[in-house]
């Protein structure tokens, strides 16, 4: 069993933590929750003795391994990364360089009787037992499994480290750490880099993983799905609940309304023992009765209520200006670089109001895309933006842009205009900037800040069309909350490139999906697409069969294949006579029922695609 036994830690005076004790149980998978600045990647690197507590003592039983991946990192190699994950595995690579020589040495030897040659032999079984144990015979396989499992393909398993960038050296370090299969595994945001087909893979791996599990993480439904117990770090206390973090969410709302009611009794218990206190304490026969009552209220302890988490300010964007109809058109859209396709033939129109999720695995263009709809890139093909459209833009590194000199203030201050200059406080107290925070230079803040800082600056124009790349990166639950609830709201029309499941779900109604350098067009929420496309198609490896399939009519199959060919051409029909006619609609409610005929259609067309591919697959493994 791990423990932490009154474990304090105080910086510059101010103490993170003060007296905590916690048990860690085999098999104990823990969501490590908190805001900014908690000490949850403290708490990891106590664990791993890379800080050490101010007082108290951190028990590891002994022999067992650690396996730690920190947000950042400083790691060099010219290895190639297959080699550079298989390496990493000490322990099996040492087995195997000592089976080596033992084998050698009984070769040569010939002192079949000698107490040395059967101590030999006696280590010879030994190391096979462990390597079995460890499934050494397997390794370069698992290695192959755990980097294509977090996104890399077979062609780049020989590439060299140094090749790759930051996020992708991200995931060869957690691969190296998988591979170790330690008995503690310390993850501090390990979803930051990985696209959602790779969280997905990753929260099944260690769903099922044998050892201990510290995990923190921004991403909700990860959390969700992996852990059991759900430890808080807040006001310098812990806060301990065997579930996910979603149930904790409701224990600890319950707690705390619990302690408002016990606080509003104990201040009205109070109230009264000191009104008659004061009532008595003049009197001669009733001193003695005061007296006892004074000590009684001195041996009270007072009743601190908790502040919950997502105890929050909420903001809406501004009331966007009107445009037309048709937000942007985009004509066979194509991007290379050099030789390199990145997408060929993109067509699509995006209309007012549309909410959009773009999504695919990394590497396969999503932020190419949008920044060739934000002419932030040259391109092929046309790209139309509605009439009076008004972008804003918000790039993945957005937070860089911030000159580091400037305050907070400041930074708002520079683009505010008008009456807006007047509520310059008020709309940074909705990014959760208070107090001294607005005086903040930007140089200082954390990755989080810097990220609701930039976005504070989209507040300050009525944008009717706003494209977001990865804006929760850096963002905590609360604020990731904020955002969410804003966008929700938002009237206006939203492109949005985000790996958080959780964040998507409920606000976007299609899905645009990058995949074989071509884009694909679901009118179907986040959720939806992945049960019935994503995790099909891209997480789950299905074996495949040769063999036919069974009690099939390949006569009725065709029959079917036509009868589907016929029904999506109809479709397509109805729905450009539908869209041709919409722009001619002036009464309200024929519009409202145009365009919902035309969502149905679309619908029926997609599943009738779907059903199409299905019935062609047949097909094919019949001929």
């Amino acid at each position: 069993m791990i423990s932490l036994q009154n474990i304090s830690v105080n910086f510059g005076g101010r103490d993170l933590y003060k007296d905590i004790t916690l048990q860690i149980k085999p098999k104990d998978k823990i969501g490590v929750v908190g805001k900014n600045g908690a000490g949850k990647s403290t708490l990891l690197k106590l664990l791993i003795g890379q800080e050490t507590p101010s007082s108290g003592d951190v028990h590891l039983p002994k022999g067992y391994t650690i396996g730690y991946l920190p947000q950042e990192l400083n790691v060099n190699s010219s290895e190639v990364i297959l080699k550079e994950v298989v390496e990493s595995n000490k322990r099996i690579l040492t087995i195997n360089n000592r089976l080596e020589f033992i084998n050698k040495e009984l070769i040569e030897r010939t002192d079949y009787e000698s107490s040395s040659y059967l101590a030999i032999l006696d280590e010879l079984t030994e190391l096979n037992e462990e390597l079995v144990h460890l499934d050494g015979d397997n390794l370069v396989k698992d290695a192959e499994l755990l980097l294509k499992g977090l996104g890399f393909e077979q062609s780049e398993l020989d590439l060299p480290y140094k090749q790759f960038s930051g996020g992708w050296k991200m995931r060869v370090e957690l691969a190296k750490l998988l591979i170790q299969k330690p008995d503690i595994i310390l993850l501090d945001e390990p979803t930051n880099h990985l696209d959602i087909e790779s969280i997905q893979w990753l929260e099944k791996y260690l769903k099922v993983y044998p050892g201990v599990i510290l995990l923190i993480s921004h991403d909700r439904r990860f959390l969700d799905f992996i852990t059991n117990r759900t430890i808080e770090l807040a006001n310098g206390k812990s806060y301990d609940y065997s579930c996910n973090y979603s149930k904790y969410l409701i224990q600890r709302e319950e707690e705390i309304i619990t302690q408002i009611a016990a606080k509003k009794n104990q201040d009205k218990m109070v109230k009264h023992t000191q009104e008659l206190i004061n009532k008595f304490r003049a009197k001669k026969n009733k001193a003695a009765f005061a007296q006892s009552l004074i000590k009684k209220l001195d041996k009270i302890e007072e009743i601190e209520v908790d502040q919950l988490e997502t105890d929050q300010i909420k903001f809406q964007f501004p009331e966007p200006s009107h445009s037309g109809k048709q937000t942007i058109k985009a004509t066979a859209l194509t991007k290379r670089y050099g030789d390199h396709l990145v997408f060929k033939d993109a067509d699509f129109s995006i209309t007012r109001g549309d909410k959009i999720s773009l999504i695919g695995k990394n590497g396969t263009g999503k932020s190419t895309l949008i920044k060739s709809l934000v002419n932030d890139l040259e391109h092929e093909g046309s790209i139309e933006l509605g009439h009076q459209v008004m972008l804003g833009y918000f790039a993945q590194d957005e937070a860089h842009k911030l000159n580091p000199n400037k305050t907070v203030f400041e930074i708002i201050d520079d683009v505010a205009v008008g009456e807006v200059r007047k509520k310059i406080r008020q709309i940074l107290g909705s990014f959760l900037f208070s107090g001294d925070d607005v005086d903040k230079k930007v140089m200082v803040l954390s990755g989080g800040e810097k990220t609701r800082l930039s976005l504070c600056k989209l507040l300050l124009q009525p944008y009717n069309f706003l494209v977001l790349d990865e804006p929760t990166n850096h963002l905590d639950m609360v604020s990731k909350e904020i955002l969410k609830d804003a966008l929700k709201t938002y009237t206006g029309t939203l492109l949005i490139v985000s790996h958080d499941r959780d964040f998507l779900d409920g606000l976007t109604e299609k899905v645009y999906y990058i995949k074989d350098k071509k884009l694909k067009i679901y009118h179907e929420s986040v959720n939806q697409f992945l049960s019935s496309y994503y995790d099909e198609d891209s997480v789950v490896q299905k074996p495949s069969s040769t063999s036919k399939p069974k009690n099939i009519n390949p006569k009725k199959l065709m029959n079917q294949l036509k009868s589907t060919e016929k029904k999506i051409s109809n479709w397509e029909n109805t729905l450009a006579e539908l869209e041709s006619k919409l722009y001619q609609i002036t009464i309200s409610n024929d519009l409202d029922d145009a365009q919902k005929q035309i969502n149905e259609l679309k619908v029926k067309i997609d599943k009738g695609y779907k059903e199409w591919d299905e019935l062609s697959t047949q097909m094919e493994t019949l001929n």
